[in-house]
């Protein structure tokens, strides 16, 4: 039933963006899996007809250009309709390239500029700890965002304030906007430097859909006073054969004939296409 909705969402992703003309495709397609796990898999806490529960988990999306898939989700929920999910990205709509905070249920925190997600999220579990809400707070973490300081200043706070109400999920494509983030800026044996933070680290594929469900549900339901990173490995552009480890699809949409092989691996209709 995940591989489904995950493949659902991959469809209304790029239904999203040929829609609004514009979208960080292979960003989105690389973290289906963990968001689908997350919210769908009976992790994440929230309540469809009563979006501001105040008890419910928070998911922070850090990586704020992959706004597209948290966007999705948050159609399937209900939150919003399909209507003003095709209406990403343009005139009047209230869907932006990244998403913003106060505009529509279900985005936690106004990301896209790299590095912010994380300490904002320390706050929000920081509160939730003082206020005695047995809340959790999830962060969707972009391994070419690590090389932010304020990533490991967030880091140390979090271990420093034992905070066990927070769980980062890290969606370890290995490229970003311009090539490699090996080449870029190294951020090799990344689990031992979030371990050296203070951190329980965890490592899973981060396709495998019924994998991340059982390492999320065992971490939702464990009593620990570390914060927790687990390191999805991942693939940029996931799902379409072309954009899958090429940097350019970071930015690029498919031009007409592009288009065809992804309506065909995609398993999405004109009909679909057009809305």
């Amino acid at each position: 039933m995940l591989e489904e909705i995950a493949k659902e969402i991959r469809k209304d992703i790029m239904i999203t963006a040929y829609h609004g003309k514009s979208g960080h495709l292979a960003s989105a397609f690389s973290a289906v899996e963990i968001m689908t796990a997350l919210y769908f898999g009976g992790i994440v806490k929230y309540d469809k007809n009563h979006p501001d529960w105040e008890d419910r988990d928070k998911v922070i999306v850090s990586k704020g250009h992959a706004s597209l898939v948290l966007y999705s989700v948050i159609k399937r929920i209900g939150y919003i309709t399909p209507e003003q999910l095709y209406s990403f990205c343009q005139p009047g709509s209230l869907l932006g390239g990244e998403a913003k905070y106060g505009d529509i249920p279900g985005v936690e925190a106004t990301t896209g500029s790299l590095g912010h997600g994380l300490p904002f999220a320390v706050g929000i579990a920081l509160a939730n700890r003082l206020d005695a809400r047995e809340s959790h707070t999830y962060v969707l973490l972009g391994d070419g965002e690590c090389q932010e300081g304020s990533v490991w200043e967030a880091a140390l706070s979090a271990a420093h304030y034992r905070l066990g109400n927070l769980t980062v999920i890290l969606d370890r494509n290995k490229l970003q906007a311009m090539g490699d983030t090996e080449e870029i800026l190294k951020l090799d044996s990344l689990g031992e430097k979030w371990s050296s933070f203070g951190w329980d680290v965890k490592n899973v594929d981060g396709h495998d859909i019924g994998e991340l469900a059982r390492v999320l549900e065992k971490d939702r339901n464990e009593a620990r006073e570390q914060p927790r990173i687990i390191i999805a490995d991942t693939v940029k552009g996931r799902g379409v054969s072309f954009m899958e480890h090429v940097p350019i699809w970071h930015y690029r949409m498919p031009n007409t004939q592009e288009m065809e092989i992804v309506k065909r691996e995609l398993g999405i209709t004109e009909r679909e296409l057009q809305g």
